[in-house]
């Protein structure tokens, strides 16, 4: 039973006073008031829950200057051309006289599904690190070849417990 319910319930149907439903569930007496007024203009509706989003989005791009990076990217791309969000940035600023970012032409490209995303970067999920479930179990060895002042070669061994990370054995 989502808390809508239960507030509006409490008031209408058990009479109780805003004020104590509100302390009891822990919610404004100004959203219980909301609650009323809207269950009283809609019925059972207003039991559902509402959409946050903007119903508009004043700094977004209009639907002409989508539909002609669309068609620059389709156009650049037919001819063989760069068909990137840097070409079409400059070629709707020297032809059309329309400035957007490359970043945002991007983003447009993406969800008209022009772009396939393709990271540079392999995600940090996608790394498996190995490591020893208990001690002793594994063993790592390094050897290091190091010439010491008279040009006579060394050799350092260095002997590691996987799961510690301790070193065990350092011999040169």
């Amino acid at each position: 039973m989502s808390k809508a319910r239960l507030v509006i319930t409490a008031v209408t149907v058990e009479r109780r006073p805003v004020s104590e439903v509100a302390r009891t569930y822990g919610v404004a007496r100004s959203w219980v008031y909301t609650l009323l007024a809207r269950y009283a203009a809609e019925g059972e509706a207003a039991f559902e829950p509402r959409s946050r989003r903007p119903k508009s989005s004043p700094r977004a791009l209009p639907e002409a200057t989508v539909a002609l990076i669309i068609a620059l990217r389709k156009e650049l791309a037919g001819q063989g051309l760069d068909a990137g969000p840097q070409t079409i940035a400059w070629h709707l600023e020297h032809h059309h006289r329309i400035q957007v970012a490359p970043a945002t032409i991007s983003r447009y490209l993406t969800r008209a599904g022009l772009v396939v995303p393709e990271p540079s970067k392999r995600p940090k999920s996608s790394y498996i690190r190995f490591e020893a479930d208990q001690p002793n179990e594994c063993w790592q060895a390094d050897f290091t070849h190091y010439p010491l002042a008279d040009g006579t070669g060394t050799e350092i061994v260095t002997w590691l417990d996987d799961h510690s990370r301790y070193a065990l054995s350092v011999t040169a």
